[in-house]
């Protein structure tokens, strides 16, 4: 490839076969030593990763920075761009709880947030009224990677839970401060997911534990004062095929125990007015219906799919006496409409929905049922619903933003129907939204669907087929990509590129069938419409196939290891990041922290004969053959227990072995991070500027 010259030999993994037989079919696997046997201790504890896997990670960044030695003054100015967008010392518009108001600021030059608190309706402009509850800054000093969980008060805002991992691990800290003082309590909880729900009287608090596999099997009370080891267990999850989590209800009347895989839900509550009693089942898991509550004062809503709404509707029930029997319906399934997520306040039921690809919010008054929605009038948009910190309240709030448009915050008034703009994005070196286009096109299927793509370009671009393209893409669990404001992205389309995000099926972007579409047996789709998508821009000249890059994360970077096999022609480069390739092998080990909850998604090929086929027809790293693949940089994170290293490390392994063509395989493992890279707001934009700095040098823009 004319743009890498000069490399030096790329490191060649030893081939050390182990061969694995399951349903009478028999895999061999060349590359499996590199799987580190000792992963849960290691994830902790980094520097007891086996050497030789140490000395052949090394060697790989050794040879991805001889690759990219030469775009070190482009990812200088790729940074300095995507930093000069960031108003270093920007502030959020402070929340309203109380006598309080609360919010996260930055201080210029800073990596990590601070929460402060004001009085309720005391200036935010003013710094001397400011007080700091928590400095991150102050508390990542001195370590590589750090990563705060918040920080949650307690009803009388007297103390705070906070929490951090500085691994990379996700194995979470808490501990509690005195918000008086400033100081820490000697309680310390280790092994949590990252937060903890306050009982009402700030006495102790209810947080959910990792097991050594990274799985939140269990929620235990914490009485302060108390050491971990007397923490009494509320409940314990036997499945490990589900996720725990622990929550509140803003009224602070039940403690909410959320069981859940992909597809199947159960949730059980504690009453606060007893904290020693045991939790109620509030409707045993059906497999396939899924459900999630919130209060609404004598009545819970009740968001599910029960009953055949594919799209989700509401439901009440009294609070009392929750059970499915007396479930009443609320607001009634619309196909097509998705219903994402709701929230409950004294006077109305909200919430958030999407139809034809665009998100909406509803409003309904509880008291007359008159429903009204939040309109907007762009052709693809994003929004966000953060709603309140208090039941008793007409006022919500939520943000909006497009391609173009910076996000823009604003308070609404449920009542008169208001809105009121707080805070508009600051882009201080400056932004002019009528120097570039946002639209939404939607590119054919094989089997007829349409695929939508929101697309960013400035309006000077050519579109005669030599603009190049970024093709964004994911593809599963549900997850709709928003067409949502990222500054980073202006830095590729001030240089001629075309930004494009492909709504493929996987996600939940045209309903809940676009999800089911695109999962189990169903899963190549996703391949499919991301190939569709380029297809489309190739031949609608927005693009050539000599000029796409594609780009995906995790279950994304599957999507780019799937089309690197099937149309490696139609893409100049690829960039996946901590990508979920090794799909077979994964789902064949259930000891790994997702693989059994992951099974309704990708299917369980341990039980399932025809499962493991369908996996492995279309697993990226089972699927690696003899043909001339594009220049493709993949990413890794040393303590990531999600997409574990060594999946990237395989992968480029055995695509190196074996290409026909002679474009680099690059892989980058970050040895101080996990899944979600860097945790430093500028530490992470030097990432994106050196995956930016990839995709400028493959497409010849330099």
């Amino acid at each position: 490839m004319s743009a890498f010259k000069s490399l030096p030999t790329p490191p060649a993994a030893p081939k050390k076969p182990i061969s694995d037989t399951r349903h009478g079919i028999t895999r061999t696997d060349d590359y499996a030593w590199l799987r580190a046997d000792n992963w849960q201790a290691m994830f902790k504890d980094p520097s007891i990763l086996d050497p030789e896997i140490r000395r052949h990670l090394e060697a790989e960044n050794t040879y991805m920075n001889a690759a990219m030695e030469d775009t070190k003054p482009l990812q200088k100015v790729l940074f300095s761009e995507m930093r000069g967008r960031i108003k270093e010392d920007d502030s959020s518009v402070p929340m309203k709880d109380g006598a309080y108001a609360y919010g996260t600021f930055y201080v210029t030059g800073g990596e990590q947030p601070r929460y402060f608190r004001i009085a309720r309706d005391g200036n935010v402009a003013d710094e001397t009224i400011r007080t700091v509850l928590l400095d991150g800054d102050k508390e990542a000093a001195g370590k590589a990677y750090f990563r705060l969980a918040g920080l949650d008060h307690t009803s009388d805002h007297n103390r705070g839970i906070w929490g951090y991992d500085d691994k990379g691990s996700e194995f979470f800290t808490l501990k509690v401060r005195d918000l008086q003082t400033g100081q820490d309590l000697e309680d310390r909880i280790e092994n949590t997911g990252g937060g903890g729900v306050w009982a009402p009287d700030g006495k102790s608090f209810f947080y959910s534990a990792l097991d050594e596999n990274h799985r939140p099997s269990k929620v235990f009370h914490h009485i302060l004062g108390q050491p971990q080891s007397e923490d009494r267990l509320v409940y314990e999850e036997a499945d490990a095929g589900f996720f725990m989590g622990v929550g509140g209800s803003l009224l602070d009347d039940f403690i909410y125990i959320d069981i859940h895989d992909h597809e199947t839900s159960e949730y059980r509550l504690l009453s606060t007015k007893d904290l020693t009693a045991e939790p109620k089942l509030v409707a045993a898991r059906e497999e396939g219906i899924e459900y999630s509550l919130t209060e609404g004062g004598d009545v819970f809503y009740i968001l599910t799919n029960d009953g055949g709404a594919k799209d989700f509707k509401i439901m009440e029930a009294p609070v009392d006496n929750p059970v499915k029997e007396n479930w009443r319906e609320v607001v009634a399934h619309k196909p097509g409409t998705l219903v994402i997520s709701h929230m409950a306040y004294a006077r109305h039921l909200l919430w958030l929905e999407r139809k034809d690809g665009l998100p909406q919010i509803m409003i309904r008054d509880r008291a007359t049922g008159e429903a009204h929605a939040i309109a907007f009038a762009e052709e693809a948009y994003s929004l966000g619903l953060q709603g309140a910190a208090e039941y008793d309240t007409d006022i919500i709030r939520f943000s909006y933003s497009s391609m173009t448009t910076p996000s823009q915050l604003y308070d609404y008034n449920m009542v008169t129907r208001e809105r009121t703009l707080l805070k508009t994005q600051e882009v201080p070196s400056g932004h002019n939204p009528d120097d570039y286009v946002t639209r939404r096109v939607f590119a054919p299927a094989w089997d007829g669907e349409k695929v939508p793509v929101t697309l960013l370009y400035r309006k000077d671009t050519a579109l005669d087929g030599s603009a190049p393209c970024l093709l964004y893409g994911y593809g599963a669990y549900g997850i709709t990509i928003p067409a949502g404001f990222n500054t980073n992205c202006l830095s590729l389309a001030d240089r001629g590129f075309v930004y494009a995000i492909a709504h493929i099926r996987g996600g939940k972007d045209k309903g809940f069938s676009w999800y089911e579409d695109g999962k189990m047996d169903k899963k190549t789709n996703t391949f499919k419409d991301f190939v569709a998508a380029a297809d489309y821009l190739n031949q609608q000249n927005f693009t050539s196939y000599a000029k796409i890059i594609a780009e995906g994360g995790s279950a994304g970077g599957m999507l780019m290891g799937a089309v690197a096999n099937m149309a490696p022609e139609k893409f100049a480069g690829l960039i996946a990041a901590v990508p979920f390739v090794d799909v077979l092998n994964t789902m064949l080990d259930d000891t790994l922290p997702l693989t059994p909850p992951e099974w309704p998604e990708w299917g369980n090929p341990i039980d399932s004969k025809e499962e493991y086929e369908q996996i492995a027809s279309y697993s990226p790293y089972d699927n690696v053959d003899a043909k001339a693949y594009p220049p493709i940089l993949a990413l890794g994170g040393l303590t990531d227990p999600r997409v574990t290293y060594w999946e990237p490390t395989k992968w480029v392994a055995k695509l190196r072995d074996k290409t026909t063509g002679d474009a680099p395989i690059l892989l980058k493992t970050n040895m101080d991070a996990g899944h979600g890279g860097a945790s430093g707001r500028f530490q992470r934009l030097e990432e994106i500027a050196f995956e930016y700095a990839f995709a400028i040098k493959v497409a010849g823009k330099m």
